[in-house]
């Protein structure tokens, strides 16, 4: 069941414009890397309250949610306006099924992102659990502008921890960066270029995909996997794609 909590904004970073991060202290009960929480405000007399992954990795504090800010939306604006010391209210409910631990056996872990999405990969990424499971782990993170490109230093650490078993590949589709694929995955997928990129390819016989966004990313990419050979991960028919879709 769990309660609604009230908690204080410890820190907030704005990445751009319609892009931030709050972090919070909270008694939340343990949680597995990838799980979401709800969090919320009372506007007009009504508690709104929307899902966001957690980004910290379980036993990590503060906790933290990445968010963009949709102008229409009722609750992002008025999250993005918080100031450290100010009130919100979070839901001690952690809950979500993209966690390591429901993954099957796997040599290449592919994670594919867009946008905010990122959040849950960088939770299950600080944990030891994917690094003692696959030998190479590869990230793929698709945004429109290199300034959506978020937790730069987050992503060195990581690449810093473990060499040459870590690749992240950013693509960026609304303008050109030299570090980065200018395709969004699907397209990078059908090209070949990420896989190129990483000098791995992504095939059914050792990999596992986690896919993690938009919906369009999410059934295109899919069913150009399905078309190799993988098949979507449930409990009773194990599989070789995970799916969470944000909104």
């Amino acid at each position: 069941m769990g309660e609604w909590l009230k908690v204080t904004v410890a820190e907030r970073i704005r990445w751009n414009e319609g892009l931030y991060s709050l972090r919070f202290r909270a008694p939340l009960p343990a949680f597995k890397a990838g799980q979401f929480v709800r969090v919320g405000l009372d506007i007009d007399g009504e508690r709104v309250a929307r899902p966001y992954s957690l980004v910290n990795a379980p036993g990590e504090t503060p906790h933290e949610i990445f968010f963009n800010v949709v102008p229409e939306g009722p609750l992002s604006p008025r999250l993005a306006r918080l100031e450290v010391g100010d009130s919100l209210f979070v839901h001690t409910s952690v809950t979500g099924t993209m966690t390591m631990e429901r993954t099957p056996e796997h040599r290449h872990l592919w994670l594919f992102a867009t946008g905010t999405a990122l959040g849950p990969f960088l939770s299950m990424l600080k944990t030891e659990a994917p690094w003692e499971r696959a030998e190479r782990v590869v990230l793929g993170h698709s945004v429109r502008h290199v300034a959506d490109l978020a937790y730069s230093e987050t992503i060195r650490q990581l690449e810093m921890q473990h060499g040459d078993r870590f690749d992240f590949v950013p693509l960026v589709t609304r303008e050109a960066c030299p570090t980065a694929l200018r395709e969004r995955v699907q397209a990078s997928l059908t090209s070949g270029d990420l896989e190129r990129h990483v000098a791995l390819e992504l095939r059914p016989e050792d990999a596992h995909v986690m896919l993690c966004g938009n919906s369009d990313m999410i059934k295109e990419v899919r069913q150009l996997l399905e078309s190799r050979g993988l098949r979507r991960h449930r409990r009773r028919e194990p599989g070789h794609i995970t799916v969470e879709k944000y909104h």
